[in-house]
C-alpha cells in the first residue's frame, strides 16, 4: 500500500497534481494515516521523484547543447517580476522559486564546460518521472519550420495566398464571464450583433478572406501553404533569394483534423504511407480532389512577418532545433527542463535521449505525457518530423525550491 500524505505520495512514490479531498482539507492527520484516494481522471499528471541515475542516457547526452534554449528561457524569467505566478495545471509557484536554479544554470552555461553545467543541473534541479495516471508512456511527434517558395505579389507562378489575421477575428476570454471557465477561450466574430464562431477553412478560403488585402505572401504550391499552417511557422524564399520568416498569429478556433488520418480511414493510403510525402503524392495523383481533402481539416492558421531569429514558440522566444519541445501547458509550465526518452524516427532502434526545454505548444499537443519535437528547417528536418510518431517518456527537472513545494511534510 502506498503511503500518501496530504494527497501526495512520499518522495520516490507517486505525486499527483490533484485536488486534496475535502476530508483532508478538514484536518485529517495526514502524517498519521493514509487519506482517501483522490478521484482520478484519464489525463492527470502524476510525478514520481527519482535520482539522476534513473534518467536513461543521462551521462551520454551533451547536455550543454541545450544551453541556447535554456539561456533564453532563464534570461526572460530573471528579467520579469519575481512575484509573477507560474502555473502548470494545479501547480502554482512564483518566479522567485525558479530564479536560483535558473541563475545556476546560466552560470553553468557561461562556464562552457560540459560537466560544470551538468553538475549545476544536478545540484539545483530535482528530476521527476511523469505519467498520465499510472501510465508513463506517451506520444512524441515531431514538427519543423516549413520552407516554401513565395513572392510578395501574385502572378501565374505564385497564386496561393498566405493570410494575415483579419481585423474581425476576436478571441474571447470565457473566464471573464464565468470563473469556472478560467483559462478557456473562444474564437469568433461579431455578426448581426451576435458573437458567432469564426468560419471553417473551406468558407475562409472560398468567400471570407479573398479580396480583403490580407495576403502576406503568395506561394507556388497550395500543399506547401497547408503544410505551413500545420507547422505554424515557416520561411518564405522569395524570387531574389532572400528569406522572409513568418510566424503563427492565431487560428480560427476550429479543431485540427489530420488529413493523413482521413486518407487512412477512407482506404486511400495505408498507415505507413501517410507521411507528408505520401499525402503529397496522393494529391498529385488526385488534383481534382485536393480541396475536398484539405477542407476536411477545418482549422485555419493566420501569420505575421517576423523580425530577427525564429521561429517563435508559445513562450514568445525563438525555438532551438533539437532542444525545444512543444508540450501541453495545462500540465507543464513554459521554460521547464525536460529529459526526453524516446527513439529516432529514422532509426526506431536508436535511442533519442536528451535534455530539452518546454518552449512551445500545439493544437494537437494534449495530455500530461505528450511532446512535439522541434527539428528545425530543411529537407532533413522534414524527413525526421514527418516520420516521428514514437512512444516516449519524459522527466521534468524542477528547481529545488519548486520541488520542495510538492513534497509532503510530516
Amino acid at each position: 500500500m502506498t503511503e500518501k500524505v496530504g494527497g501526495w505520495s512520499r518522495p520516490g512514490r507517486l505525486l499527483s497534481f490533484l485536488p486534496i479531498l475535502a476530508a483532508v482539507a478538514l484536518g485529517l492527520a495526514a502524517c498519521e494515516e493514509e487519506p482517501p484516494k483522490p478521484v482520478l481522471s484519464p489525463d492527470n499528471l502524476y510525478l514520481t521523484e527519482v535520482d539522476y541515475d534513473a534518467l536513461p542516457g543521462w551521462r551520454a547526452d551533451s547536455v550543454l547543447q541545450v544551453g541556447p534554449a535554456l539561456k533564453r528561457s532563464c534570461e526572460r524569467l530573471l528579467r520579469g517580476d519575481a512575484d509573477r505566478t507560474i502555473t502548470a495545471g494545479p501547480l502554482e509557484t512564483s518566479a522567485a522559486q525558479w530564479r536560483p536554479a535558473c541563475q545556476a544554470a546560466l552560470d553553468g552555461i557561461e562556464s562552457g564546460a560540459e560537466e560544470t553545467f551538468r553538475r549545476a543541473i544536478e545540484t539545483h534541479f530535482t528530476p521527476f518521472a511523469a505519467a498520465a495516471g499510472e501510465d508513463p508512456d506517451g506520444l512524441i511527434t515531431g514538427y519543423f519550420e516549413a520552407e516554401l517558395l513565395g513572392a510578395a505579389a501574385p502572378d501565374a507562378q505564385y497564386a496561393y495566398p498566405i493570410y494575415a489575421r483579419p481585423d474581425d477575428h476576436i478571441i474571447a476570454d470565457l473566464g471573464i464571464f464565468d470563473p469556472d471557465l478560467k483559462g478557456q477561450r473562444a474564437v469568433g466574430r461579431v455578426q448581426d450583433g451576435r458573437f458567432v464562431p469564426y468560419p471553417a477553412r473551406a468558407d475562409l478560403e472560398r468567400t471570407h478572406l479573398p479580396g480583403r488585402g490580407l495576403e502576406l505572401f503568395w506561394a507556388r504550391d497550395p500543399i506547401d501553404v497547408f503544410l505551413l499552417q500545420v507547422q505554424g511557422s515557416g520561411r518564405v524564399v522569395l524570387p531574389d533569394g532572400t528569406v522572409a520568416r513568418i510566424g503563427f498569429d492565431g487560428h480560427n478556433g476550429r479543431p485540427y483534423k489530420s488529413v493523413g488520418r482521413v486518407l487512412i480511414d477512407r482506404g486511400d493510403l495505408q498507415a505507413h504511407e501517410a507521411s507528408w510525402n505520401g499525402i503529397r503524392g496522393w494529391i498529385e495523383k488526385n488534383p481534382e480532389r485536393a480541396n475536398e481533402l484539405l477542407w476536411e481539416n477545418p482549422r485555419f492558421v493566420f501569420f505575421r512577418e517576423l523580425e530577427g531569429d525564429g521561429p517563435i514558440g508559445a513562450e514568445g522566444l525563438p525555438l532551438t532545433p533539437g532542444r525545444s519541445l512543444a508540450v501541453d501547458r495545462a500540465h507543464i509550465a513554459m521554460g521547464t527542463l525536460i529529459w526526453l526518452d524516446t527513439t529516432w524516427p529514422s532509426a526506431p532502434d536508436r535511442p533519442l535521449q536528451r535534455l530539452m526545454v518546454a518552449q512551445d505548444t500545439g493544437g494537437a499537443i494534449k495530455g500530461p505525457v505528450r511532446g512535439d519535437f522541434f527539428w528545425g528547417f530543411g529537407a532533413e528536418a522534414l524527413a525526421e518530423a514527418g516520420k516521428m510518431k514514437s512512444t516516449g517518456r519524459y522527466y521534468l527537472l524542477l528547481p529545488n525550491d519548486v520541488a520542495a513545494t510538492i513534497r509532503p511534510s510530516g
